[in-house]
């Protein structure tokens, strides 16, 4: 709990900016349109602080409760308008045609896609440093492993798609996962060093990985982890062993590099850890290096309980260094890369939700504000530029969402005016408020469902 006012205070981070942003697409075009404009909130509920400024019409408020926010206009169905005047009656809501109450409303998904684009295309033209497409292989009996793939292998594209990071391979796989098609992988595969030369033999492989066995709880978590795949981590090299502990009494030192345990090959930090937590209280027999000569030793491990269960523990920490890749673009080459990117994740959202509706996906999938808080507090954590993708991202869900065609969202609004607009004459107003009725009931349902997946995520 020490951590939930950190993740309180990067959930308004995160949220805050793109709420005005969406709130802010719906003013000005309001403005634009010739719309009178009444009060500008951020947060719902009762005003804890509001200002009007001189010569404006427009009253800026914060409402109390800190989620979502609205544009109110002047518009016949909120109000009796039998005492205003003639030029306010000409900028009412519903006096507008229907291509202007379209743009309108259509204006603050808009707002959340642009925003999105611009934080791309900053990102991309900044550069990022990513982990590399270099792969972590898990096991022989592995789909990726059966696939051809190897450890250290580098993906350098994918269906043909030159990519650098591992991010990238990550995006790819999803979409093919969800669509169940196979990936294409171009493979750059370096051979292990020989002793006496330092050239290293490397050679390019073609490969297919098969995406057709994952189950759709798959996608709830780690995907890649179910084929096999992680990223590459360095040789299990000791960076910290703690003074009294088991491996400092077995007289392991900083820098000893584990190569096997119980005579099953280490490769990297990962595989330390697992070997050493799944055997509590027992004696392991280490192989190791250390300055180049290749050692023996034993190991007694102390037993730990971690949520009610006994795991092994040497009290070190290997190296967990992970290659990086910085990549710079132009600024049209990442506006371009920056449009294609929501535009991917926009159809991806769109898509997720349809396997949801249709059965295909979990419905575990639907996130709330618990988890969005949590997710905001380890992109902080992680630096500005991470926490500005994440932003991006939560940036298109929301315009997104808001495009749903149901009642008293955005889409519900642009459903109506495009029925209008087909048959030349307004919805009558009893049948809209039944909608909005019913779309209320089903919003609320969304939400009671993704605040249990909060809550069972978050004490899982």
């Amino acid at each position: 709990m020490q951590d939930f006012p950190r993740m309180v205070l990067f959930f308004l981070l995160a949220l805050g900016p793109l709420v005005v942003f969406h709130e802010l697409g719906h003013y000005w075009v309001a403005r634009l349109c010739g719309v009178k404009v009444l009060r500008f909130s951020i947060g719902l509920g009762r005003p804890i602080w509001t200002k009007k400024f001189a010569n404006s019409d427009t009253e800026w408020s914060i409402g109390i409760l800190p989620l979502g926010g609205y544009v109110k206009m002047l518009d016949a169905r909120d109000a009796d308008l039998t005492e205003v005047s003639e030029v306010d009656l000409k900028a009412e809501f519903t006096r507008q045609n229907v291509w202007k109450r379209i743009a309108i409303v259509a204006a603050g998904p808009i707002a959340n896609f642009l925003l999105a684009i611009a934080l791309f295309t900053f990102l991309l033209m900044n550069g990022v440093a990513e982990p590399v497409a270099k792969l972590r292989v898990a096991n022989t009996e592995s789909s990726a492993y059966i696939a051809g793939l190897r450890q250290g292998d580098v993906i350098t594209a994918v269906n043909g798609e030159p990519i650098k990071a591992y991010s990238e391979f990550r995006w790819h796989a999803l979409q093919s996962g969800l669509d169940s098609k196979e990936l294409r992988l171009s493979v750059v595969r370096t051979a292990p060093l020989v002793p006496g030369f330092g050239v290293r033999d490397t050679t390019k492989h073609e490969l297919v990985l098969p995406m057709d066995k994952l189950k759709k709880e798959d996608f709830e978590a780690d995907f890649l982890g179910k084929l096999g795949l992680s990223v590459f981590r360095p040789e299990a090299k000791l960076v910290k062993v703690l003074a009294g502990g088991p491996a400092a009494s077995a007289g392991m030192h900083e820098g000893d590099v584990i190569l096997s345990i119980n005579g099953t090959l280490v490769r990297d930090g990962q595989d330390l850890v697992e070997l050493v937590t799944a055997a509590p209280d027992q004696s392991l027999l280490i192989e190791y290096k250390r300055q180049g000569r290749v050692a023996t030793g034993e190991i007694r491990t102390i037993a730990e309980e971690v949520s009610g269960k006994k795991v092994g523990r040497i009290q070190v920490q290997p190296d967990g260094t992970i290659e990086t890749v910085t990549v710079h673009r132009g600024f049209f080459e990442a506006l371009q890369l920056g449009n294609q990117r929501t535009w991917e994740y926009s159809a991806l959202t769109l898509k997720m939700l349809g396997k949801i509706v249709t059965g295909q996906a979990s419905l575990k999938n639907i996130t709330g504000p618990i988890t969005i808080a949590d997710y905001a507090d380890q992109a902080a954590r992680l630096g500005l530029e991470v926490f500005l993708a994440f932003l991006a991202t939560i940036s298109i869900s929301l315009g997104v969402m808001n495009l749903l065609p149901i009642p008293v969202l955005d889409g519900g609004h642009l459903l109506y005016y495009s029925l209008e607009v087909l048959s030349g004459k307004a919805i009558p107003v009893k049948y809209l408020e039944m909608a909005q009725r019913g779309g209320l009931v089903v919003l609320m349902c969304l939400m009671i469902v993704a605040l249990f997946n909060d809550i069972v995520r978050k004490m899982s």
